[in-house]
């Protein structure tokens, strides 16, 4: 970090080679809100949940997220994330282990339109990989989790912040969406998140240590929410 006085004043002068957590800074970038992947408008199965009445206040919200963080959808990504990282070939895996049409489509669409954003602004890093060999700009074929995982890997990330952030990411993303269906206010919202803390260093711990081969998801009703969402009448989001 060179720095020159002039008079009684210090300039310091910044440079990407001296910038402190550089990759860290961009995976914070990428996996917010304001980054453009469409997850907004994705609730991964839970409009239909809503519709049912089975997750309809704070509490039922908190334990459907945390089931499809430690059973579902959140471990399923956490797994193929760790392993793109990794450099293992899990492209094909990333898209076919989805239970509807629906959650294929959440994982494909938010896979491109990341792929394509980090190939268009950070034109200096890394570029998102199918984690089969081949690399795409445009996101074709990506699954978001696996596209995370490569560039992630890329920026110099560790594996552990990468795991973290990403499932705290698809948690807020689902709070989101069950804040704007009406079953729970800003304040409770954020103590959900609070609350979900503990079981996402808990995921992130098991998918570290987890065999590969040890693979999928055991959450069925939420697979048929999913499935009986993509003929629901009246709809908010796209899953």
């Amino acid at each position: 970090m060179p720095a020159t006085r002039r008079g009684s004043t210090t300039i310091i002068t910044m440079t990407t080679d001296n910038m402190p957590s550089g990759g860290l800074y961009r995976l914070f970038a990428w996996l917010s809100p304001s980054f453009p992947t469409g997850a907004f408008s994705y609730s991964h199965g839970l409009e239909g949940e809503v519709e049912a009445g089975r997750v309809h206040d704070r509490e039922t919200l908190q334990r459907w997220i945390a089931t499809m963080i430690r059973h579902g959808g959140g471990r399923i990504d956490a797994d193929l994330l760790r392993d793109a990282y990794r450099g293992d070939e899990v492209g094909e895996r990333g898209l076919a282990y989805r239970a509807t049409a629906e959650l294929a489509l959440e994982a494909s669409a938010q896979g491109g339109a990341f792929a394509a954003t980090v190939a268009a602004a950070w034109t200096d890093g890394p570029r998102p990989s199918a984690a089969g060999g081949s690399r795409s700009e445009t996101g074709e074929g990506i699954c978001h989790a696996v596209a995370v995982g490569t560039t992630a890997a890329g920026a110099g990330v560790s594996l552990e912040d990468a795991l973290t952030l990403y499932l705290q990411s698809f948690a807020a993303n689902l709070m989101s969406a069950g804040l704007r269906l009406g079953i729970v206010g800003q304040t409770d919202g954020q103590r959900i998140l609070a609350a979900l803390e503990p079981v996402i260093a808990e995921a992130v711990a098991a998918c570290l240590v987890r065999p590969r081969e040890d693979f999928g998801a055991a959450t069925f009703a939420a697979d048929i929410a999913s499935m009986r969402h993509e003929t629901q009448y009246s709809r908010l989001f796209r899953s």
